[in-house]
């Protein structure tokens, strides 16, 4: 008969409390940049541009850390993000042909000059 030891049997993952304290730094250092563009008033494109991409690198630092996506299995991560991006690209589509109808309504409406 052999003794597992209650470390043995242990199923749970730790994970090292500094990794957690670097990305609350690093969350910090994005929100910090994420201000920046209104305190620097960026105006546009730009503007937008800079705020999607702190706010995506905030989200992706979350759920990979904090919820644990980054240990999961390469399937449970294929099944989750697979039909998230087949969505981003619909909407991609969907606003490309938007763009096509209201720029043709806009035509037909001036009288097709």
């Amino acid at each position: 008969m052999s003794s597992v030891s209650s470390t043995d049997s242990h199923d749970g993952q730790e994970h090292p409390i500094g990794l957690y304290f670097k990305v609350w730094i690093l969350l910090f250092v994005l929100s910090t940049l994420s201000y920046m563009v209104d305190y620097f008033q960026f105006q546009g494109v730009l503007r937008w541009t800079l705020i999607l991409i702190f706010m995506f690198l905030k989200a992706g630092l979350i759920i990979a850390v904090f919820m644990h996506f980054a240990w999961e299995p390469a399937t449970l991560k294929v099944a989750l993000l697979l039909p998230t991006l087949a969505i981003m690209v619909f909407i991609v589509f969907i606003a490309i042909e938007a763009d096509y109808i209201y720029l043709n309504r806009l035509e037909f409406l001036a009288g097709g000059k």
